[in-house]
């Protein structure tokens, strides 16, 4: 099993919860050169060009559905989740991978078979009439308290104090990680998505490059990324090495490169609205193939019909519509490259959600933030 309590950067000394923690080892350390990093594209953007399949094209559809790859964590997980919510909105975990895993019993890999890792992951909310949604980034460093739970390949994996949010997926996959953040969110998730790097690159250079502007250069040799301030046109290579960066802007910890994470994704929202790639039926079909190898789903998302018609019902929500937030946190007092859950701001944020409401700005005020702040946005 992978150690859980890899080191990962963090900010030692500022604002943290009370109460007598184990005892701080010194300085934080210096963030890694190229840690790879979990990379969200959200439900909509990577299942909303698949559209191809409701044409009737034959065997292009047969090809598209024979791309996807589905896990069911519905019969993996079992009883005892949270209700759905019956109020109209829908909640996603969507999760990026390093590898992309090669059947149903290695989806999420990591212990049950080796070969996969997410770093990031994002708990999407639609809101009830799916014209807006909420997004809860989850730092990887953050320590949780892991349920037990069955893996994705049917190993048993037991409870865990205190470890790495992303040691769910490492440990036993997509199903453990949708079960680590139902028991950290009292909320069920209705779907699981997860993309892999190599698919979300190759997607990015079919769409032609991404338009965003930096308010100051980003210089990252580990990430292979070298921004002067201004507007660029990122191509795949260039898109991955702006969302895995760590030290390339702000403190160097995984809060800021969140930060860079959501500004991309709503620039990526707007391209995929405004660049009109539904109307070519060859960019079309290039763009469904490439998403539908890149993605993982659940099996209510398993076929081509379902994943359209699941994009079809987000359709409506644009960049503006996007609400996003990361999950209230503080650096950990005790061990800086890690951070602990604020459970009273936190609560305020399931509690909304679970109500399908806006998640209220006291939620995030005095959370730690990574200090990236608006360094990247659409042009």
């Amino acid at each position: 099993m992978p150690d859980d309590r890899t080191p990962g950067p963090g900010i030692p000394g500022a604002p943290a919860r009370t109460g007598p923690r184990r005892r701080a080892r010194g300085r934080r350390r210096k963030p890694r050169g190229r840690r790879r990093t979990g990379l969200i594209v959200t439900a909509w953007t990577a299942a909303g060009i698949v559209v191809l399949g409701g044409s009737g094209a034959g065997y292009l559809y047969l090809k598209l559905n024979g791309n996807l790859k589905s896990v069911d964590i519905d019969q993996v997980l079992g009883t005892g989740r949270p209700d759905k919510a019956g109020n109209g909105s829908e909640n996603i975990l969507v999760l990026g991978s390093d590898t992309r895993s090669g059947g149903n019993g290695k989806l999420g890999g990591g212990t049950d078979d080796g070969t996969a890792r997410s770093d990031t992951a994002m708990i999407v909310h639609v809101h009830r009439g799916h014209k807006e949604a909420s997004v809860v980034s989850v730092p990887r460093d953050t320590l949780v308290d892991r349920p037990t739970c069955t893996g994705t390949a049917g190993r048993q994996h037991p409870a865990a104090h205190e470890v790495m949010f992303n040691s769910a997926y490492s440990t036993g996959g997509a199903a453990c990680a949708v079960k680590t953040v139902e028991t950290l969110t009292g909320l069920r998730m209705d779907h699981y998505l997860e993309i892999d790097f190599a698919g979300f690159e190759k997607l990015v250079d079919e769409l032609g490059g991404v338009r965003v502007t930096t308010t100051e250069d980003i210089e990252d040799p580990g990430s292979h990324l070298d921004l002067t301030a201004g507007t660029h046109r990122l191509d795949g290579e260039q898109a991955l090495g702006l969302v895995r960066t760590r030290h390339g802007v702000g403190d160097g910890s995984d809060l800021g490169r969140i930060q860079l994470q959501q500004a991309f994704v709503k620039a990526l929202v707007d391209q995929v609205k405004d660049i009109g790639v539904l109307t070519s039926p060859k960019k079309l079909y290039g763009l469904a193939d490439t998403a539908t190898e890149a993605v993982t789903t659940d099996s209510g998302l398993g076929s081509v019909n379902s994943l359209t018609a699941f994009a079809n019902g987000l359709k409506g929500i644009g960049a503006s519509g996007l609400h996003m937030v990361t999950l209230p946190v503080c650096y950990d007092p005790a061990d800086g490259n890690r951070v602990l859950v604020r459970e009273a701001e936190a609560r305020q944020v399931w509690d909304a959600l679970k109500r399908d409401e806006p998640i209220p700005q006291t939620a995030t005020e005095g959370t730690a933030t990574g200090e990236a702040g608006d360094v990247v946005s659409a042009p």
